[in-house]
């Protein structure tokens, strides 16, 4: 099962940089977006997932990953999608021209945030590593603790202590 995707184009005009932000544009972009939909989470009654900005083949895309208790259908990401896409044509930052995406997770979605960890602990998850621990680079088990720098799951039995900076990706695991 794939996930829910209502997609929409923009052409934004150019914008002077702040010279101001410590941040690059683009995770201005993001922490901006995200900002608008702390905003409106609680009257749409939604979870903000993840927020992206990112090329790929050539396009820019603003993604919006969201859920809601009983997961989220086609009409609550087109109902947030009109209210993004009003909202950032008034507000007009992005330079570059990009296609709004927003969609539910998915099935097996990345945990990122610490929400995320709390969220899913429990669940089986699957960890890729950067460089290989004990001649492995991919771990599946329950997750079972998580904080700031570390990640704890329990594969066979046996309890695993991942650094966070150590960790490739980290999603919820899909059994069929």
């Amino acid at each position: 099962m794939g996930s829910d995707v209502f997609n929409g184009m923009h052409r934004a005009a150019q914008v002077m940089p702040d010279k101001r932000k410590k941040m690059g544009k683009h995770e201005t972009y993001v922490s901006r977006t995200e900002a608008f939909l702390e905003s409106l989470q609680e009257s749409m009654e939604f979870e903000i997932v993840d927020v992206e900005f990112v090329r790929e083949g050539g396009n820019w895309f603003l993604r919006i990953y969201c859920d809601k208790q009983g997961g989220i259908g086609v009409d609550d990401c087109a109902d947030i999608s009109r209210r993004v896409s009003d909202w950032l044509d008034e507000e007009d930052f992005i330079s570059e021209s990009y296609t709004l995406e927003v969609s539910s997770p998915g099935l097996g979605r990345e945990l990122k945030k610490e929400k995320d960890f709390i969220r899913e602990c429990g669940r089986k998850v699957d960890v890729k590593t950067f460089r290989p621990i004990e001649k492995r680079k991919e771990f599946s088990g329950i997750l079972k603790a998580a904080d700031s720098s570390t990640v704890t799951i329990e594969e066979d039995g046996k309890n695993i202590l991942f650094e966070k900076k150590n960790i490739a990706q980290i999603r919820l695991s899909i059994d069929f």
